[in-house]
C-alpha cells in the first residue's frame, strides 16, 4: 500500500531538483556575460548588439513553438514594446561600458539593481512610506552601494565611473520591466523578446558606431558563447524557472551571479576582494533578496 504513494513523491522531488538546477544554471550562465564582454575583441556595446542580433532566429523559433504571436500585435502594444526596447538597449549599452571599467562582481550587482529600483517605484505608486523589511532593504541597498562605490573610488576614478554606468543600467532595466509589464502578459515572453531584440539591436549598433567601436569580431568565440549563454541559456532558463518558484527563491538564486562573477574576476583578472568589499556585496545582495521578496 505504501509503494504507489511513494512514487509520486519521489517524482515530485526529482522534478523540483530539475527545476532548481535549471534556475541555478540560468543564473550561472548569465554571470559569465561580463567576462565574455571583456574577452570580445569588439567594443563592449558591439558585443551587446551581437548578443541580441544572433539570438533572433532562435527566439523566433521558440516563440513559434510556444504559439506566441509575432505579427498582428496591436499598434499601441508594439509602440510600448519599442519604448521598453529602447530602455533595454540603453541598459545593455551602459552595463557593457561599465563592465570594462569596474570589477566584475560590482558590475553584476549594480546591473541587477532593477529590483531595488522597482521597490522604490512601488512606494511612489502606492504613495506610502516603506514599512518593516522595506526599510531594511533600503538601508542594505544604500549601505552596500556606498561601500562598493567608496572602494571603487579608492582604486581609481575610472572604476567609480564604471559603477555609475552599471547602476544606471540597473535603473534602465527597471524602466524596461515597468514599461513592458502588461505587454509580457498580452503577447508572451518569447514574442516579447523577439520584438525587443528587433528594436534594440539597431540602437546598440548605432551607439557602437557613434562610439567608434570595432563592430566585426576577428575572434567569434567569445561573441558566440555570449549570445548562447546570456540570451538563450540564461534568459531562456530564467523565463522558464520564474513560473515555478516564489520571488524569494528567484532572488536567492540571483545572488549566484555576483558570486560567480567575483570568482571569475579573481581568477582571470586578479580582482581581489577584501573583507569590506565582501561586506558591501552581502549588504547589496541582501537588499536584492528583500526587494525581490516584496514583489509578490
Amino acid at each position: 500500500m505504501d509503494m504507489p504513494s511513494a512514487l509520486p513523491a519521489r517524482a515530485t522531488g526529482s522534478r523540483r531538483l530539475i527545476l532548481l538546477a535549471a534556475l541555478l544554471t540560468g543564473n550561472i550562465a548569465l554571470a559569465l556575460g561580463p567576462w565574455l564582454v571583456r574577452l570580445a575583441d569588439t567594443g563592449p556595446v558591439s558585443a551587446g548588439f551581437w548578443r541580441l542580433f544572433l539570438a533572433l532566429p532562435f527566439l523566433l523559433l521558440l516563440a513559434r513553438i510556444a504559439r506566441q504571436p509575432i505579427t498582428g500585435i496591436p499598434r499601441g502594444t508594439l509602440m510600448l514594446v519599442a519604448l521598453g526596447a529602447v530602455a533595454f538597449g540603453l541598459d545593455l549599452a551602459s552595463w557593457h561600458v561599465g563592465i570594462e571599467m569596474t570589477r566584475l562582481g560590482n558590475a553584476t550587482l549594480f546591473g541587477n539593481a532593477g529590483s531595488i529600483v522597482l521597490l522604490f517605484w512601488g512606494f511612489l505608486i502606492a504613495r506610502h512610506l516603506p514599512r518593516g523589511k522595506e526599510w531594511l532593504a533600503i538601508a542594505f541597498a544604500l549601505g552596500g552601494a556606498g561601500i562598493l562605490m567608496g572602494r571603487s573610488l579608492e582604486i581609481s576614478a575610472s572604476t567609480l565611473l564604471g559603477d555609475v554606468f552599471c547602476l544606471t543600467a540597473g535603473l534602465l532595466y527597471a524602466v524596461y520591466l515597468i514599461t513592458l509589464k502588461d505587454a509580457r502578459q498580452t503577447i508572451g515572453s518569447w514574442s516579447l523578446l523577439v520584438w525587443v531584440s528587433i528594436f534594440a539591436s539597431p540602437l546598440l549598433l548605432a551607439i557602437a558606431v557613434a562610439r567608434g567601436e570595432p563592430v566585426w569580431p576577428t575572434n567569434w568565440t567569445p561573441i558566440l558563447i555570449l549570445f548562447v549563454t546570456s540570451q538563450l541559456v540564461g534568459q531562456g532558463l530564467l523565463v522558464f524557472s520564474m513560473r515555478h518558484f516564489r520571488p524569494l527563491v528567484i532572488a536567492l538564486a540571483l545572488l549566484t551571479q555576483p558570486a560567480v562573477a567575483a570568482l571569475i574576476g579573481w581568477l582571470a583578472f586578479d580582482e581581489v576582494l577584501n573583507p569590506l568589499d565582501i561586506a558591501g556585496m552581502l549588504l547589496l545582495g541582501g537588499a536584492l533578496v528583500l526587494a525581490r521578496q516584496r514583489r509578490t
